[in-house]
């Protein structure tokens, strides 16, 4: 009997082994020991204007567009844009996107400005001088470089995501148009809800490795 037990014990560990080892099974272990990061967007300091943007490209064809939007400290909507730009890849996509959103800056007499999108690639090519091969890119880098020294303050960070949704809601929405789109103080109901759960400082959850 007691030899039985253990021949009985080996066949049940065999048959764990095996289950454990299925893929299926190995990617559901993998993602629960993922870790989350919580990310919410957040409210610039008074006096300040927020800018949110995004690019977006699509399949083989690399149709793009751009949006953004603005806000203040209060979450408070002042502007929004959103435009086609033909075929681009995401980088000059997140890039154009950007320099739109510097020139509305200018255009609005704004002067202290938190720029914000969720491209760490950008990041890297403006905040850290990444030199760039693409000659529309180069274009696209160096008009923006022009413009961020006539602001008096202004920084360039990373969000995930999570916390850029309304911006990319709106370079989502420029697939839509044949020309440009601007939206003042009143936001497209498209984005409605996203700029709600942002002033309320909903906390998502990204995981992460």
């Amino acid at each position: 009997m007691r030899k039985y037990r253990t021949m009985l014990a080996f066949a049940k560990i065999s048959r764990f082994k095996k289950l454990i080892q299925h893929p299926a099974v190995c990617q559901l272990i993998r993602s629960l020991h993922k870790e989350s990061i919580p990310v919410a967007w957040e409210k610039p300091k008074i006096g300040w204007t927020k800018l949110n943007f995004d690019g977006s490209s699509k399949g083989k064809a690399e149709k793009a567009s751009i949006g953004g939007l603005f806000r203040n400290h209060k979450a408070e909507f002042l502007l929004g844009y959103a435009e086609s730009i033909g075929r681009a890849n995401s980088v000059i996509a997140e890039l154009a996107a950007l320099r739109r959103g510097l020139e509305l800056v200018l255009e609005n007499g704004w002067s202290d400005v938190w720029l914000e999108g969720d491209a760490k690639t950008l990041l890297h090519i403006i905040a850290k001088r990444k030199q760039v091969r693409c000659a529309e890119a180069q274009r696209h880098v160096c008009e923006i470089n022009s413009i961020i020294p006539e602001l008096n303050n202004c920084v360039l960070t990373h969000i995930y995501r999570e916390g850029n949704r309304a911006a990319d809601k709106f370079a989502k929405m420029g697939h839509w148009y044949q020309k440009p789109q601007i939206w003042e103080h009143i936001p497209p109901h498209q984005v409605l809800s996203i700029m709600h759960e942002d002033a309320e400082g909903k906390v998502l959850f990204r995981k992460i490795r």
